[in-house]
C-alpha cells in the first residue's frame, strides 16, 4: 500500500508537468525525488511508530526499499502506458534534447542528428532503465534515511520477557 501511495504521487506530480508543459524544468524534475525521498521517510517513521519503534534498522530499511520497488512497478507500467497512448510527448522530450545539444557551441548539427537517432530507436529501452535506476536509487537513499532517523528499541532475544 505504501509503494502504491508513493507511485500515485510521482505519477500525480509527473502528470501534473506534462500538463503544464514544464518537462524542461530540471529544477522542477528534481522535486519529485525530495516527494519520494520525503514519503518514504514519512512512511518508515510510522511504520516504526506502529510496531512500538521495536524494528531494526534492517527492518525499517526492507520496508522503504520494498515499498519503492513496489512504487517503481507501478512507476514503469504508467510510463510504458503514458507514451504508447501519448506518443507525442516522446516527440516533445525528443524536441527538448534538441534544444539542450544546440546549446553548445561544440555539437555540430550532425552529431545532433546522430544522438537524435539513436535516442529515438532506444527511447523505451533509455526510459525503462532510466526509471527502473532513478527511483531504486532515490528508493535506497530515501529508505536509508527513514531507518536512521526513526526511534528504535528492539527487543533482543536475550533479554527476559
Amino acid at each position: 500500500m505504501t509503494g502504491g501511495i508513493l507511485a500515485g504521487v510521482l505519477i500525480l506530480y509527473s502528470v501534473i508537468l506534462i500538463v503544464t508543459d514544464q518537462l524542461a524544468n530540471q529544477s522542477l524534475a528534481w522535486i519529485s525525488y525530495v516527494f519520494m525521498i520525503g514519503l518514504l521517510i514519512y512512511f518508515i517513521r510510522e511504520f516504526g511508530q506502529a510496531n512500538e519503534n521495536s524494528k531494526t534498522f534492517g527492518e525499517l530499511f526492507s520496508f522503504g526499499f520494498k515499498a519503492s520497488a513496489f512504487a517503481t512497478i507501478i512507476l514503469l507500467a504508467f510510463q510504458i502506458v503514458f507514451n504508447l497512448l501519448f506518443p507525442e510527448t516522446q516527440d516533445r522530450i525528443m524536441e527538448i534534447s534538441r534544444e539542450k545539444m544546440a546549446e553548445d557551441p561544440r555539437v555540430t548539427e550532425e552529431q545532433i542528428d546522430m544522438a537524435m537517432s539513436f535516442t529515438k530507436k532506444f527511447y523505451l529501452v533509455f526510459l525503462i532503465a532510466g526509471t527502473i535506476f532513478s527511483t531504486l536509487i532515490f528508493g535506497a537513499i530515501g529508505s536509508l534515511i527513514g531507518a536512521a532517523i526513526t526511534k528504535k528499541n528492539p527487543s533482543s532475544p536475550f533479554q527476559s520477557q
